[in-house]
Protein backbone atom coordinates (compact mmCIF):
# COMPACT_ATOMS: atom_id res chain seq x y z
CA UNK A 1 0.00 0.00 0.00
CA UNK A 2 1.23 3.30 -1.18
CA UNK A 3 -0.10 6.60 0.42
CA UNK A 4 1.25 9.89 -0.22
CA UNK A 5 -0.51 12.55 2.40
CA UNK A 6 -2.32 12.79 4.91
CA UNK A 7 -6.02 12.19 3.46
CA UNK A 8 -5.02 9.00 1.92
CA UNK A 9 -3.16 8.26 5.54
CA UNK A 10 -6.71 7.67 6.69
CA UNK A 11 -8.28 6.55 3.66
CA UNK A 12 -5.17 3.25 3.80
CA UNK A 13 -5.64 3.18 7.85
CA UNK A 14 -9.59 2.35 7.04
CA UNK A 15 -8.89 -0.02 4.87
CA UNK A 16 -6.21 -1.68 6.58
CA UNK A 17 -8.95 -1.97 9.60
CA UNK A 18 -11.34 -3.70 7.64
CA UNK A 19 -9.04 -6.24 5.65
CA UNK A 20 -7.59 -7.34 8.47
CA UNK A 21 -10.90 -8.34 10.10
CA UNK A 22 -11.61 -10.45 7.10
CA UNK A 23 -7.75 -11.49 6.67
CA UNK A 24 -6.53 -11.95 10.38
CA UNK A 25 -2.82 -12.65 8.95
CA UNK A 26 -2.33 -10.26 6.18
CA UNK A 27 0.72 -8.31 6.17
CA UNK A 28 1.03 -4.46 5.25
CA UNK A 29 4.04 -3.00 4.01
CA UNK A 30 4.88 0.17 1.87
CA UNK A 31 4.47 4.02 2.08
CA UNK A 32 2.29 5.81 4.95
CA UNK A 33 1.49 8.02 7.48
CA UNK A 34 1.26 7.75 11.09
CA UNK A 35 -2.49 6.20 10.99
CA UNK A 36 -1.60 3.43 8.46
CA UNK A 37 1.08 2.54 10.43
CA UNK A 38 -0.66 2.43 13.96
CA UNK A 39 -2.92 0.46 11.91
CA UNK A 40 0.00 -2.60 11.07
CA UNK A 41 1.48 -0.62 8.15
CA UNK A 42 5.57 -1.18 7.99
CA UNK A 43 6.27 2.08 6.21
CA UNK A 44 9.23 1.58 4.15
CA UNK A 45 10.11 5.58 3.83
CA UNK A 46 8.42 8.76 5.07
CA UNK A 47 4.99 9.62 3.48
CA UNK A 48 6.10 13.48 4.60
CA UNK A 49 8.88 13.33 1.27
CA UNK A 50 5.78 11.85 -1.61
CA UNK A 51 3.23 15.06 0.09
CA UNK A 52 4.25 17.88 -2.47
CA UNK A 53 1.86 19.53 -4.60
CA UNK A 54 1.76 21.71 -7.54
CA UNK A 55 4.24 21.07 -10.78
CA UNK A 56 6.51 23.49 -9.52
CA UNK A 57 6.86 22.36 -6.69
CA UNK A 58 6.99 18.30 -7.76
CA UNK A 59 9.68 19.44 -10.14
CA UNK A 60 11.98 20.62 -7.27
CA UNK A 61 11.55 17.94 -5.33
CA UNK A 62 11.44 15.17 -8.21
CA UNK A 63 14.82 13.33 -8.09
CA UNK A 64 13.88 12.42 -4.05
CA UNK A 65 10.59 11.03 -5.11
CA UNK A 66 12.02 8.94 -7.99
CA UNK A 67 14.89 7.74 -6.12
CA UNK A 68 11.74 6.59 -3.43
CA UNK A 69 9.63 5.16 -6.27
CA UNK A 70 12.80 3.16 -7.76
CA UNK A 71 13.65 1.85 -4.17
CA UNK A 72 10.01 0.94 -3.41
CA UNK A 73 9.51 -1.41 -7.11
CA UNK A 74 13.21 -3.07 -6.28
CA UNK A 75 11.53 -4.44 -3.29
CA UNK A 76 8.33 -4.85 -4.18
CA UNK A 77 9.43 -6.81 -7.66
CA UNK A 78 11.96 -8.46 -5.64
CA UNK A 79 8.89 -10.35 -3.06
CA UNK A 80 5.85 -10.02 -4.94
CA UNK A 81 2.87 -8.82 -2.72
CA UNK A 82 -0.31 -10.74 -3.02
CA UNK A 83 -1.79 -7.16 -4.39
CA UNK A 84 -0.67 -3.89 -4.83
CA UNK A 85 -3.14 -0.59 -3.45
CA UNK A 86 -2.08 2.71 -4.27
CA UNK A 87 -3.97 5.10 -3.22
CA UNK A 88 -4.25 8.39 -4.51
CA UNK A 89 -0.88 10.01 -5.52
CA UNK A 90 -1.51 9.08 -9.33
CA UNK A 91 1.29 10.41 -10.22
CA UNK A 92 3.61 8.23 -8.19
CA UNK A 93 1.31 5.67 -7.52
CA UNK A 94 0.10 4.35 -11.67
CA UNK A 95 4.15 3.72 -13.15
CA UNK A 96 4.48 1.34 -10.00
CA UNK A 97 0.74 -0.03 -11.00
CA UNK A 98 1.72 -0.62 -14.39
CA UNK A 99 4.87 -2.38 -13.45
CA UNK A 100 3.49 -4.57 -10.90
CA UNK A 101 0.60 -5.63 -12.86
CA UNK A 102 3.25 -6.48 -15.58
CA UNK A 103 4.59 -8.81 -13.05
CA UNK A 104 0.97 -10.35 -12.38
CA UNK A 105 0.53 -8.52 -9.23
CA UNK A 106 -3.16 -7.72 -8.77
CA UNK A 107 -3.21 -3.40 -8.86
CA UNK A 108 -6.06 -1.52 -7.06
CA UNK A 109 -6.31 2.16 -7.08
CA UNK A 110 -7.88 3.95 -4.13
CA UNK A 111 -9.32 7.52 -5.15
CA UNK A 112 -10.07 8.60 -8.35
CA UNK A 113 -7.51 10.87 -10.61
CA UNK A 114 -9.26 14.13 -11.49
CA UNK A 115 -9.95 12.60 -15.15
CA UNK A 116 -13.32 14.43 -14.63
CA UNK A 117 -11.35 17.89 -14.22
CA UNK A 118 -8.32 17.58 -16.33
CA UNK A 119 -5.75 15.17 -18.29
CA UNK A 120 -8.62 12.74 -18.95
CA UNK A 121 -6.11 11.21 -21.45
CA UNK A 122 -4.46 9.14 -18.58
CA UNK A 123 -7.62 6.57 -18.60
CA UNK A 124 -5.63 4.69 -21.11
CA UNK A 125 -2.32 4.72 -19.15
CA UNK A 126 -5.13 3.76 -15.83
CA UNK A 127 -6.73 0.85 -17.84
CA UNK A 128 -3.13 -0.47 -18.39
CA UNK A 129 -2.21 -0.34 -14.89
CA UNK A 130 -4.99 -0.29 -12.66
CA UNK A 131 -6.58 -3.91 -12.43
CA UNK A 132 -9.72 -2.65 -10.49
CA UNK A 133 -10.46 1.42 -9.26
CA UNK A 134 -12.21 2.02 -5.96
CA UNK A 135 -13.64 5.55 -6.45
CA UNK A 136 -14.96 7.96 -3.41
CA UNK A 137 -17.96 9.69 -5.39
CA UNK A 138 -20.85 8.49 -7.77
CA UNK A 139 -20.00 10.36 -10.76
CA UNK A 140 -16.77 8.85 -11.40
CA UNK A 141 -18.27 5.19 -11.67
CA UNK A 142 -19.71 5.56 -15.03
CA UNK A 143 -16.21 7.22 -16.67
CA UNK A 144 -14.27 4.42 -16.03
CA UNK A 145 -17.23 1.78 -16.87
CA UNK A 146 -16.99 3.69 -20.26
CA UNK A 147 -13.06 3.37 -20.77
CA UNK A 148 -13.41 -0.16 -19.68
CA UNK A 149 -12.05 -0.01 -16.43
CA UNK A 150 -13.08 -2.67 -13.70
CA UNK A 151 -14.61 0.25 -10.72
CA UNK A 152 -16.26 0.15 -8.03
CA UNK A 153 -18.24 3.26 -6.13
CA UNK A 154 -17.68 2.64 -2.48
CA UNK A 155 -18.70 6.09 -0.86
CA UNK A 156 -16.60 7.90 1.34
CA UNK A 157 -14.78 7.00 4.60
CA UNK A 158 -15.06 10.10 6.14
CA UNK A 159 -18.84 10.33 5.35
CA UNK A 160 -19.16 7.00 7.50
CA UNK A 161 -16.71 8.30 10.45
CA UNK A 162 -18.58 11.57 11.04
CA UNK A 163 -21.97 11.12 13.08
CA UNK A 164 -25.13 12.50 10.98
CA UNK A 165 -25.67 15.26 14.11
CA UNK A 166 -22.83 16.90 15.81
CA UNK A 167 -23.45 18.70 19.07
CA UNK A 168 -21.63 21.87 18.72
CA UNK A 169 -22.32 23.11 22.10
CA UNK A 170 -20.82 20.58 23.93
CA UNK A 171 -17.64 20.28 21.85
CA UNK A 172 -17.33 23.96 22.38
CA UNK A 173 -17.14 23.43 26.04
CA UNK A 174 -15.12 20.51 25.60
CA UNK A 175 -12.56 22.93 23.88
CA UNK A 176 -13.08 25.86 26.05
CA UNK A 177 -14.99 28.15 23.87
CA UNK A 178 -17.63 30.48 24.26
CA UNK A 179 -20.86 28.82 23.72
CA UNK A 180 -22.55 31.95 22.62
CA UNK A 181 -19.87 34.15 20.61
CA UNK A 182 -19.07 33.21 17.09
CA UNK A 183 -16.64 30.03 16.61
CA UNK A 184 -14.62 30.35 13.26
CA UNK A 185 -12.48 27.56 12.04
CA UNK A 186 -9.55 27.68 10.50
CA UNK A 187 -8.16 25.37 8.21
CA UNK A 188 -5.32 26.58 5.89
CA UNK A 189 -3.66 22.95 4.90
CA UNK A 190 -1.83 19.79 5.91
CA UNK A 191 1.18 20.47 4.18
CA UNK A 192 4.19 22.81 5.14
CA UNK A 193 3.88 23.98 2.07
CA UNK A 194 0.31 24.65 1.64
CA UNK A 195 0.53 26.72 4.98
CA UNK A 196 3.36 28.91 3.67
CA UNK A 197 1.03 30.26 0.77
CA UNK A 198 -2.51 30.19 2.89
CA UNK A 199 -1.57 31.29 6.36
CA UNK A 200 -1.10 34.94 5.86
CA UNK A 201 -4.06 35.53 3.68
CA UNK A 202 -6.01 33.47 6.62
CA UNK A 203 -4.36 35.61 9.39
CA UNK A 204 -5.11 38.77 7.19
CA UNK A 205 -8.83 37.84 7.23
CA UNK A 206 -9.45 36.75 11.08
CA UNK A 207 -7.71 40.45 11.61
CA UNK A 208 -10.17 41.96 9.51
CA UNK A 209 -13.26 39.17 11.12
CA UNK A 210 -11.93 40.43 14.16
CA UNK A 211 -12.05 44.08 13.75
CA UNK A 212 -15.96 43.67 12.35
CA UNK A 213 -16.96 41.07 15.27
CA UNK A 214 -14.49 41.88 18.89
CA UNK A 215 -16.11 38.93 20.36
CA UNK A 216 -15.30 36.42 17.27
CA UNK A 217 -13.06 33.55 18.21
CA UNK A 218 -11.24 31.60 16.34
CA UNK A 219 -9.69 27.73 16.21
CA UNK A 220 -7.08 26.07 14.03
CA UNK A 221 -6.14 22.43 13.83
CA UNK A 222 -2.88 21.39 12.67
CA UNK A 223 -1.84 17.55 11.97
CA UNK A 224 2.23 17.96 12.26
CA UNK A 225 4.44 20.32 15.13
CA UNK A 226 6.16 21.48 11.42
CA UNK A 227 2.52 22.70 10.26
CA UNK A 228 1.78 24.75 13.06
CA UNK A 229 4.80 26.43 13.39
CA UNK A 230 5.24 27.22 9.54
CA UNK A 231 1.74 29.21 10.84
CA UNK A 232 2.77 31.08 13.84
CA UNK A 233 6.01 32.45 12.25
CA UNK A 234 3.45 33.79 9.86
CA UNK A 235 1.49 35.03 12.81
CA UNK A 236 4.98 36.47 13.91
CA UNK A 237 5.75 38.47 11.31
CA UNK A 238 2.26 40.05 11.03
CA UNK A 239 1.95 40.87 14.26
CA UNK A 240 -1.31 38.63 15.05
CA UNK A 241 -0.11 36.73 18.13
CA UNK A 242 -3.32 38.60 19.64
CA UNK A 243 -6.00 37.01 17.42
CA UNK A 244 -8.27 35.57 20.21
CA UNK A 245 -7.15 31.63 18.75
CA UNK A 246 -6.84 28.45 20.18
CA UNK A 247 -4.33 25.97 18.15
CA UNK A 248 -5.09 22.03 18.29
CA UNK A 249 -2.48 19.39 17.38
CA UNK A 250 -4.81 17.44 15.26
CA UNK A 251 -8.33 17.41 16.26
CA UNK A 252 -9.73 18.83 13.25
CA UNK A 253 -13.06 16.94 13.36
CA UNK A 254 -13.51 18.90 16.98
CA UNK A 255 -12.30 22.22 15.29
CA UNK A 256 -15.03 22.03 12.70
CA UNK A 257 -17.75 20.86 15.23
CA UNK A 258 -17.55 23.80 17.36
CA UNK A 259 -17.41 26.24 14.33
CA UNK A 260 -19.70 28.80 12.62
CA UNK A 261 -18.12 29.38 9.75
CA UNK A 262 -15.34 27.67 8.48
CA UNK A 263 -12.49 29.10 6.27
CA UNK A 264 -10.40 26.03 4.72
CA UNK A 265 -7.61 25.39 2.11
CA UNK A 266 -9.37 23.61 -0.84
CA UNK A 267 -9.14 19.92 -0.13
CA UNK A 268 -10.49 16.80 1.29
CA UNK A 269 -10.89 19.77 4.66
CA UNK A 270 -14.00 20.94 2.44
CA UNK A 271 -15.73 17.57 2.62
CA UNK A 272 -15.10 17.29 6.30
CA UNK A 273 -16.64 20.61 6.49
CA UNK A 274 -19.75 19.89 4.52
CA UNK A 275 -20.35 16.72 6.12
CA UNK A 276 -20.20 18.82 9.36
CA UNK A 277 -23.01 20.59 8.10
CA UNK A 278 -20.84 23.66 7.92
CA UNK A 279 -20.78 26.68 6.49
CA UNK A 280 -18.02 27.45 4.58
CA UNK A 281 -15.53 29.65 2.32
CA UNK A 282 -12.72 28.32 0.33
CA UNK A 283 -9.53 29.48 -0.77
CA UNK A 284 -6.47 28.13 -2.16
CA UNK A 285 -2.91 29.62 -3.82
CA UNK A 286 -0.03 27.90 -5.75
CA UNK A 287 2.93 28.80 -7.49
CA UNK A 288 2.32 31.96 -10.30
CA UNK A 289 3.31 29.25 -12.47
CA UNK A 290 1.57 26.27 -11.89
CA UNK A 291 -1.37 28.37 -11.29
CA UNK A 292 -1.17 29.50 -14.82
CA UNK A 293 -0.16 25.99 -15.95
CA UNK A 294 -3.27 24.98 -14.73
CA UNK A 295 -5.88 27.15 -15.74
CA UNK A 296 -4.79 26.08 -18.96
CA UNK A 297 -5.55 22.23 -18.46
CA UNK A 298 -8.78 22.63 -16.15
CA UNK A 299 -12.17 21.76 -18.01
CA UNK A 300 -13.93 22.63 -14.72
CA UNK A 301 -15.69 25.68 -13.49
CA UNK A 302 -15.41 24.85 -9.42
CA UNK A 303 -12.81 23.36 -7.44
CA UNK A 304 -14.27 23.02 -3.84
CA UNK A 305 -15.97 19.66 -3.78
CA UNK A 306 -18.83 20.78 -2.14
CA UNK A 307 -19.64 22.75 -5.27
CA UNK A 308 -18.23 19.65 -7.41
CA UNK A 309 -20.28 16.97 -5.89
CA UNK A 310 -23.78 19.18 -5.73
CA UNK A 311 -23.48 20.86 -9.20
CA UNK A 312 -23.53 24.54 -8.36
CA UNK A 313 -21.66 26.95 -6.39
CA UNK A 314 -23.19 26.56 -3.20
CA UNK A 315 -19.86 27.98 -1.11
CA UNK A 316 -18.09 30.95 -2.13
CA UNK A 317 -14.48 29.67 -3.18
CA UNK A 318 -11.52 32.06 -3.85
CA UNK A 319 -8.68 31.21 -5.85
CA UNK A 320 -4.50 32.72 -5.98
CA UNK A 321 -4.76 36.39 -6.04
CA UNK A 322 -8.89 36.74 -4.81
CA UNK A 323 -7.48 34.99 -2.41
CA UNK A 324 -6.86 37.74 -0.04
CA UNK A 325 -7.70 38.87 3.37
CA UNK A 326 -10.33 41.07 2.19
CA UNK A 327 -12.35 39.16 -0.29
CA UNK A 328 -11.62 35.92 2.31
CA UNK A 329 -12.99 37.89 5.36
CA UNK A 330 -15.88 39.86 3.67
CA UNK A 331 -17.18 36.25 2.54
CA UNK A 332 -16.52 34.79 6.29
CA UNK A 333 -18.68 38.17 7.59
CA UNK A 334 -21.25 37.30 5.47
CA UNK A 335 -22.05 33.74 6.54
CA UNK A 336 -21.52 34.61 10.10
CA UNK A 337 -24.38 37.59 9.46
CA UNK A 338 -27.16 35.15 7.60
CA UNK A 339 -28.08 32.17 9.85
CA UNK A 340 -30.78 31.30 7.86
CA UNK A 341 -27.62 31.00 4.55
CA UNK A 342 -26.22 28.61 7.03
CA UNK A 343 -29.10 26.23 7.55
CA UNK A 344 -30.02 25.68 4.06
CA UNK A 345 -26.71 24.99 3.69
CA UNK A 346 -26.44 22.27 6.33
CA UNK A 347 -30.10 20.67 4.73
CA UNK A 348 -28.12 20.42 1.65
CA UNK A 349 -25.06 19.18 2.93
CA UNK A 350 -27.00 16.42 4.89
CA UNK A 351 -28.12 15.03 1.76
CA UNK A 352 -24.78 15.15 0.45
CA UNK A 353 -23.86 12.93 3.51
CA UNK A 354 -26.43 10.35 2.87
CA UNK A 355 -25.32 10.03 -0.41
CA UNK A 356 -21.93 9.40 0.41
CA UNK A 357 -22.32 7.19 3.40
CA UNK A 358 -22.06 3.29 2.20
CA UNK A 359 -19.79 1.76 4.78
CA UNK A 360 -16.75 2.36 2.50
CA UNK A 361 -13.89 0.55 4.14
CA UNK A 362 -16.17 -2.67 3.44
CA UNK A 363 -16.84 -2.40 0.30
CA UNK A 364 -13.42 -1.50 -0.58
CA UNK A 365 -12.24 -4.74 1.58
CA UNK A 366 -14.25 -6.81 -0.04
CA UNK A 367 -13.34 -5.46 -3.74
CA UNK A 368 -9.88 -6.09 -2.96
CA UNK A 369 -10.61 -9.55 -1.26
CA UNK A 370 -12.37 -10.49 -4.70
CA UNK A 371 -9.81 -9.35 -6.58
CA UNK A 372 -6.78 -11.35 -4.83
CA UNK A 373 -9.35 -14.41 -5.03
CA UNK A 374 -10.03 -14.54 -8.95
CA UNK A 375 -6.12 -13.63 -9.47
CA UNK A 376 -5.32 -16.32 -7.52
CA UNK A 377 -7.71 -19.11 -9.01
CA UNK A 378 -8.16 -18.09 -12.44
CA UNK A 379 -11.21 -21.00 -12.89
CA UNK A 380 -13.11 -18.52 -10.63
CA UNK A 381 -12.55 -20.83 -7.02
CA UNK A 382 -11.35 -18.49 -3.91
CA UNK A 383 -7.35 -19.75 -3.08
CA UNK A 384 -6.86 -21.26 -0.17
CA UNK A 385 -7.12 -18.76 2.68
CA UNK A 386 -8.85 -16.53 0.72
CA UNK A 387 -12.51 -15.86 0.86
CA UNK A 388 -14.81 -15.43 -1.52
CA UNK A 389 -16.08 -12.01 -1.84
CA UNK A 390 -18.55 -10.25 -4.11
CA UNK A 391 -17.61 -7.14 -5.67
CA UNK A 392 -20.77 -4.70 -5.00
CA UNK A 393 -21.56 -2.52 -8.38
CA UNK A 394 -23.65 0.69 -8.16
CA UNK A 395 -26.23 0.98 -5.90
CA UNK A 396 -25.07 -2.36 -4.12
Amino acid sequence: MVAGEASGDALGAHLIESLRERLPNVQFTGIGGPRMIEAGLQSWYAQEDLAVRGLVEVARHLPAILRIRRGLLRRLQAEPPNAFIGIDAPDFNLPVERALRGKGVPTVHYVSPTVWGWRRGRLKAIRAAVSHMLVLFPFEEPIYRAAGVPVTFVGHPLADEVPALVNRAAMREQLRLPKQKPVVALLPGSRVGEIELMARPFIEAAGRILAKKPDVQFVAPFVTRESRQAFERVLYELGARKLPLSMLFGHAHDALASADVVLVASGTATLEAALFKRAMVVAYRLSPFTAWLLRRMVRVKAVALPNLLLGEFVVPEFLQEEADGENLAQAVLNLLDDADLRAKLAVRFDLLHQILRRDAARRAAEAVIGLMSAAASPAGMPAAGVPAARIPGAGS
